[in-house]
């Protein structure tokens, strides 16, 4: 069944859809940018730093995807919808931010091992404009990911953090480099290899709630509260029971079981059920769809109910 407030949902992925695509761009030119300064200034810590950007762009190009297929209605193969794509695409992100990594962690080992020139000063100049500009996207997209309660979104955000990091790192090496001198050249090396530590330890922060949503994690208590009182608000409910909710993509499914009165006949207590369905999905837009339970109300659940 789709969403009835399907509009909300689709406002809400073509933000992060916009998102994203304004970060694809960004790294495509920083990516450029960072590389050729990097070859042509000596600096192999730039160098990386562009890798990292190019991968940037790959993780973008996922994370659209991503949110592309999470939107899309239920189908007679996906009853529940494709929101997990959302997660999925968070998940292969992450993975990717650790593999490149683990490749700028062997080749700055290999720059150590063999020594090259100093790097030159201009390279100075363009990481700090690189330091700016993914700093603020970092901010802008992690924003946009948080209002959305999006796990992809809130992952490529944490990219151009960590992209600001290793060129932060870079710019710290270099400078070592630049006023040491001779012994002094693998210094942006070795903020290199300093900074993928960082980048590996941000991965496993963002691969960790993607691996949540995958297992169907509980969301926020928030989000439990809100449904909680919408369906006590429903004439005819006596109490409310168990309440499961999984979020899938941008929407959330819920089992809720609701306790009413014993001695009303089935059609009555059907029709609380459909009315607690209505209300609760008209007053929290994310909800798809609520699997609704109905139960007497003998003394034993609601003492259990009580204690919710």
């Amino acid at each position: 069944m789709e969403n009835p407030n399907s509009e909300i949902i689709k406002n809400i992925s073509a933000k992060g859809l916009r998102t994203t695509l304004i970060g694809i761009l960004s790294n495509l030119i920083l990516a450029v940018t960072k590389s050729t300064a990097g070859y042509l200034g000596n600096s192999y810590a730039l160098i990386a730093d562009g890798i990292e950007s190019l991968s940037d762009v790959i993780s973008s190009i996922i994370v659209y995807s991503g949110l592309k297929i999470a939107v899309r209605p239920p189908d007679d193969n996906h009853p529940y919808g494709h929101g997990k794509a959302e997660p999925l695409a968070a998940s292969v992100v992450a993975i990717a931010l650790i593999i490149a990594a683990v490749v700028i962690i062997i080749q700055s080992t290999a720059e150590i091992i063999n020594p090259h020139h100093a790097p030159e000063p201009f390279t100075l100049i363009v990481l700090l404009g690189v330091i700016v500009v993914k700093e603020s996207l970092f901010k802008f997209v992690f924003k946009v990911g948080d209002t959305i309660e999006s796990t992809a979104v809130k992952t490529d955000a944490w990219h151009h953090r960590s992209d600001a990091i290793t060129s932060a790192a870079a710019f710290v090496g270099i400078a070592i480099a630049l006023i040491g001198g001779d012994g002094y050249e693998s210094a942006d090396d070795i903020a290199a290899l300093a900074a993928s530590g960082i980048i590996i330890f941000n991965a496993y922060r963002l691969l960790k709630p993607a691996v949540r949503d995958l297992m169907d994690h509980s969301p926020s208590e928030k989000v439990e509260i809100n449904i909680r009182a919408s369906a006590k608000s429903v004439e005819g409910v006596v109490a409310l029971d168990k309440c499961k909710i999984r979020k899938m993509g941008f929407e959330y499914y819920v089992d809720l079981d609701v306790i009413v009165e014993g001695e009303i006949s089935v059609r009555l207590g059907h029709q609380i059920a459909h009315n607690v369905k209505t209300v609760v999905r008209l007053e929290n837009p994310r909800v798809a769809n609520v699997l609704i339970h109905i139960e007497p109300d003998d003394d034993e659940r609601i003492k259990r109910t009580e204690k919710l």
